[in-house]
C-alpha cells in the first residue's frame, strides 16, 4: 500500500504511467544501476533515459524517507496516548516533511519554556477556557491566585495563561502553514553590513532589500556566503497586521466575548513576535536557499556534462604546455595513446625571457616525437606562452596546431596520490603538463581523475552541501562514462570506477588483472577478477569494450546476455560477419518488420533496434556529434582591448546570471544574462553550452578590477 502510494505520486509528478514507474522501481530495488536500466532494460521501463531514471530514483528515496517519518510520527504520538482519528487522518494526508513536522510539533519534547512553567502551575485549564471565548479572563483569573505557586495576583495568572496560548498558537500546524506562505510570498529580505566587518566583497548587499519571492538564486547564495563569513546581518520582514489577522481568523471563535478576543489577540501578537517570527524567518530563508542550492547543482551538472563530453582529438601526438613565469613553462609530449614520451622546461616568459633556448627545445621535441598539436593551459602566463608558440609556428611555418585547454583541476590532479603513483619521477608542474595534453586527447578519460568539484564549471560550489553535491556530480560523471563506453584494456582505474556496477576497489583489481595477464581478450574474463561476481558483471559488461577483439560483438555495446539474440538476428537477416560495422551492408527495416522480427525471436523491440544499430557502427561515441575543440590562431592582450571591439570567444563557464567567455586575454569576460539573447531567457543554458564558440562585443573594461563586460546579442561576427 505504501509503495503504491509512492508510485502514484511519482507517476503524477513525472507525468508517466504508474506501471512504468512500478517497473523502474522494481528494477532499482533489485540492485540494478541506472545506466544498466536505461541501456539494457528499455522494454521494462518504456525507454526511460538516464536523466529521468535518476530523477525517479531521487524521488523514490525522498518519498520513502517521508513514509518512514510518517510512521515514526504516528508511533511517537500514539505512545503519548494523543493520537486521535482526526489527527491520524491529517498525518496520513501530509504531503511533505514540513507538514509532518508541523503536526508533530505540539507533541515534540521541549526544553523548559514559559508555557511549560505555566502548565506546571495549573494554568492550562484557564488558557483553554479563554480560547473557547466565553469567559471573562480577568474574573476567571481570580480563581487561580496562589502565592505558593508564585501566582500572587491576577496579573501573574493571566501572564501564564497568555504564555500557554502563545505556545499553542505557535505550535498550530494551520497557523504555521498560513504564515509560512505569507513569508515566502510577501517577505522582504533586508541585509546590512555587520558593525566592524571589513570585507568589501559583499558591499552590494551592505544596504540591500528585495522581496524574497523575487530573489535570484545567485543573490541568495552570495548573501548566504556572507552570513557564513559573518559579514552581513539578515532579516525577513512581513506585515505584522496581515500575520496577526491570519492567526486571529484561526483562533478567535465566532461569537467570542470581547474580553477573550482582546486577550487572544494580545497573546497572538506575543506568539508571533517571540516564537513564530524567528522560526519562520529561518525557515523561509532556508527554503529559498535549498531551492538556490538545487538550481546551482543542476547548473553544475549540466556544465560538467558538457565539459566531460567535449570530443577527443583522436589519435594525435600532443605536447602539453603548463605555463609559468619564474619556474618556467613545463612541456610534456605524449603519444597517441597518452603514453608519456618526454618532459622539459623552457623559459620564454618573464623574468628570464629566454626565447631562443625555448624555441630550440620546442622545435627539437616537435620533430623528435612527431607532435602535430600543442595544448596550452589557460592559467598564469597562458597568453605569453600562446604568443610564443604562435610566433614560433608562424616563423618556421610548422605543420602544427595549438589550442587553449581549460586547466581547471590540473593542479589538484598533479598533487594527488594518483598522479604520484602514475608519474613518481615527475614534479607537480610536469604532471600538470601531462594532464593538459591528455585532456585534449580525451577529456573524459583525464577529467575523471579529478574531483568533479574541482573541474571549474560550477557556481558557489564551495557553499554547496558536500554530500549532496558529490552525489549529484558523481551521477553525472557515471552517466557520461557509460554513455561513451570504456576500453577495457586501456582505461585507468579512475575511469573504470565510474562504470556501472564497478567500485574503486574492483576497478583497481581489473587493472591489476589485465596487467598480470597481458591484457583481457574476452568480457567473460572479468568473472575471474576477485570481487566481480555475476551481478556486477551483468551491470558493467555492456559498457566495457574490447576494440581490438576479433569478435565484433566484444567491440560493440551489445550486452553478453544478448549475444545469442544478436547471432540469431545475423542469421535471420543474412548478415555476414564481414558486413558488421558497414552501415550500408545492414538492411534498413520498417517498424512493423522490426516488431515482427522481435516477436519471432521472443525479444524486446528496443533491444532488437539497439543491436541493429550496433551492427552498423559498434560502440558509437555520442561525442562525435558535438563541436570539436577549437584551435586558435590569433593572440590578444588585455591592453589591446577596446570597448566596441568584436571577437570570437569560447564559453568556459555558465552560471545563473550569465556566462564567462574566454576571449584570449587570460581574464574571462562576463556576458550578463541580459546580453545573451534578443529574447527573454530564464537561464543562459537555454541558449549556450560549455566550450561553445561565440562572437562577443566588448561593452566595458575595468582594468583595475580585471573585469570585462561582454555582449553576445550586440555582436556581429568579427572581421
Amino acid at each position: 500500500m505504501m509503495q503504491e502510494r509512492i508510485n502514484q505520486r511519482i507517476s503524477s509528478e513525472l507525468n508517466m504511467p504508474v506501471q512504468k514507474v512500478a517497473q523502474a522501481v522494481a528494477l532499482l530495488d533489485e540492485g540494478n544501476t541506472v545506466p544498466f536500466i536505461a541501456r539494457y532494460r528499455k522494454e521494462m521501463t518504456g525507454g526511460l533515459n538516464d536523466e529521468t531514471l535518476r530523477l525517479l530514483n531521487e524521488k523514490l528515496i525522498q518519498y520513502r524517507n517521508l513514509e518512514q517519518k510518517r510512521q515514526d510520527v504516528l508511533r511517537l504520538i500514539e505512545a503519548q496516548g494523543a493520537l486521535t482519528p482526526a489527527l491520524q487522518a491529517k498525518i496520513e494526508a501530509a504531503a511533505t516533511v514540513t507538514e509532518l513536522d508541523d503536526l508533530y510539533r505540539p507533541f515534540r519534547p521541549k526544553k523548559r519554556t514559559r508555557a511549560t512553567v505555566a502548565r506546571e502551575k495549573g494554568l492550562e485549564p484557564l488558557a483553554l477556557a479563554i480560547l473557547k471565548g466565553q469567559i471573562d479572563p480577568a474574573a476567571e483569573a481570580e480563581k487561580y491566585i496562589d502565592p505558593e505557586k508564585e501566582l500572587p495576583g491576577p496579573e501573574a495568572v493571566l501572564q501564564g495563561a497568555s504564555d500557554i496560548i502563545a505556545e499553542i498558537i505557535s505550535d498550530d500546524a494551520a497557523v504555521r502553514k498560513a504564515l509560512r506562505r505569507l513569508y515566502l510570498e510577501q517577505g522582504l529580505v533586508i541585509t546590512e553590513k555587520k558593525e566592524g566587518a571589513v570585507s568589501t566583497t559583499y558591499d552590494d548587499y551592505a544596504d540591500f532589500s528585495e522581496p524574497l519571492a523575487k530573489m535570484k538564486p545567485h543573490r541568495i547564495l552570495a548573501i548566504n556566503r556572507a552570513l557564513k563569513e559573518k559579514v552581513l546581518n539578515l532579516k525577513i520582514a512581513v506585515e505584522e497586521e496581515s500575520a496577526l489577522q491570519a492567526v486571529q481568523k484561526l483562533f478567535i471563535p465566532e461569537g467570542a466575548a470581547e474580553p477573550c478576543c482582546k486577550f487572544i489577540s494580545a497573546a497572538a501578537a506575543d506568539s508571533f513576535r517571540r516564537l513564530i517570527h524567528p522560526s519562520l524567518e529561518r525557515e523561509a530563508w532556508q527554503s529559498r536557499l535549498e531551492e538556490a542550492i538545487e538550481g546551482a547543482i543542476n547548473v553544475f551538472k549540466q556544465n560538467l556534462k558538457k565539459r566531460l563530453l567535449v570530443p577527443p582529438v583522436g589519435q594525435r601526438r600532443v605536447m602539453g604546455l603548463d605555463p609559468g613565469y619564474r619556474t618556467g613553462c613545463k612541456l610534456a609530449c605524449v603519444s597517441e595513446t597518452g603514453e608519456l614520451l618526454e618532459v622539459a622546461t623552457i623559459y620564454p616568459t618573464p623574468p628570464k625571457n629566454d626565447r631562443d633556448h625555448a624555441a630550440a627545445t620546442v622545435l627539437r621535441l616537435l620533430e623528435k616525437h612527431q607532435i602535430d598539436c600543442i595544448a596550452i593551459g589557460n592559467g598564469t602566463a597562458s597568453r605569453e606562452s600562446e604568443e610564443f608558440i604562435s610566433s614560433l609556428i608562424s616563423e618556421h611555418d610548422l605543420p602544427v596546431e595549438y589550442t587553449i585547454v581549460n586547466e581547471a583541476g590540473a593542479s589538484v590532479y598533479s598533487a594527488s596520490s594518483l598522479a604520484q603513483k602514475e608519474f613518481p619521477g615527475l614534479d607537480v608542474a610536469e604532471r600538470s603538463a601531462v594532464s593538459i595534453a591528455r585532456r585534449l586527447q580525451d577529456p573524459l578519460a583525464e577529467l575523471v581523475k579529478i574531483d568533479p568539484r574541482s573541474i571549474g564549471v560550477g557556481q558557489y560550489q564551495h557553499d554547496m552541501p558536500p554530500r549532496q553535491l558529490s552525489e549529484a556530480l558523481a551521477g553525472t560523471v557515471e552517466a557520461c562514462v557509460n554513455s561513451v563506453g570504456v576500453d577495457l584494456n586501456t582505461a585507468s582505474a579512475s575511469l573504470l570506477s565510474y562504470v556501472a556496477g564497478i567500485n574503486k576497489t574492483v576497478a583497481e583489481r581489473i587493472v591489476a588483472f589485465r596487467e598480470s595477464n597481458g591484457g583481457i581478450t574476452s568480457r567473460k574474463q572479468l568473472l575471474e577478477v576477485n570481487g566481480l561476481g555475476p551481478k556486477a558483471f551483468k551491470q558493467c559488461a555492456g559498457f566495457l569494450r574490447l576494440p581490438d577483439s576479433p569478435d565484433y560483438l566484444e567491440r560493440s555495446a551489445v550486452h553478453p546476455e544478448s549475444y545469442a539474440l544478436a547471432r540469431s538476428l545475423m542469421e535471420r537477416l543474412e548478415i555476414s560477419p564481414e558486413s558488421l560495422g558497414r552501415p550500408e551492408a545492414i538492411p534498413s527495416l520498417s517498424q512493423a518488420e522490426i516488431e515482427k522480427l522481435a516477436a519471432d525471436l521472443d525479444a524486446g523491440v528496443p533491444t532488437v533496434m539497439d543491436i541493429l544499430e550496433e551492427f552498423r557502427k559498434p560502440g558509437r561515441d555520442p561525442r562525435e556529434d558535438l563541436p570539436k575543440p577549437v584551435f586558435l590562431k590569433s593572440v590578444t592582450s588585455m591592453e589591446d582591448l577596446q570597448p566596441g571591439m568584436t571577437l570570437m570567444g569560447i564559453v568556459r563557464n555558465i552560471v545563473d546570471f550569465g556566462a564567462f567567455v574566454d576571449i584570449g586575454v587570460h581574464q574571462d569576460g562576463l556576458v550578463h544574462i541580459s546580453e545573451i539573447a534578443d529574447r527573454y531567457i530564464k537561464h543562459p543554458l537555454e541558449v549556450l553550452q560549455i566550450e561553445e564558440v561565440v562572437p562577443v562585443k566588448i561593452l566595458s573594461i575595468d582594468r583595475e578590477r580585471n573585469r570585462i563586460a561582454l555582449s553576445i546579442k550586440q555582436a556581429d561576427a568579427p572581421v
